[in-house]
């Protein structure tokens, strides 16, 4: 334990800002910087678990050490393709009626302004075919669709992912 607080110390005054040591997995923190170069699912597990304790991964993030940087992006394609999984019953729905909870909460994810929701349902209602090719279509097909569909509008463009 000793030996874990006095690398948590030393970790955390070291200027590690420009340091790009997170984890694609797992994330940036201690957990990271003490089983870097590790491989294996205990490994990612123990860094992960690490980096969710004890506040080190939200200090590092604040403070820009422990291998992390406050300043990236996170990137919602994986987040909206999640959500789209979970609720692609609900979805194909809202999307076929041009409005509902579902639809508004995948504009909300998507960060789309209040000003432009009423397009982005049009736009889903309008194309529904084309983002719903078949029964059997996937909730990465579904985004990936719904994305084209967002490019090529002049309106939407700026939310494409």
């Amino acid at each position: 334990m000793k030996k874990l607080l006095a690398v948590a110390a030393l970790a955390a005054t070291l200027p590690l800002s420009q340091v790009a040591m997170a984890d694609q997995d797992i994330g940036c923190g201690l957990g990271t910087m003490i089983f870097d170069g590790k491989s294996g699912k205990v490994f990612k597990v123990l860094g992960a678990t690490t980096n969710g304790t004890s506040g080190n991964q939200t200090f590092g993030i604040t403070f820009g050490t422990l291998g992390c940087d406050g300043n990236g992006t996170i990137s919602s394609s994986e987040k909206l393709a999640l959500f789209i999984d979970g609720n692609m019953d609900n979805l194909a729905r809202d999307i076929a009626k041009g409005e509902g909870e579902t639809l508004a909460t995948l504009s909300e994810v998507w960060g789309v302004q209040e000003a432009d929701k009423a397009t982005f349902n049009t736009l889903a209602q309008e194309n529904f075919a084309e983002v719903f090719k078949s029964e059997n279509v996937t909730s990465q097909e579904v985004f990936a669709n719904l994305n084209n569909l967002v490019a090529q509008n002049d309106a939407l463009a700026g939310y494409a992912i």
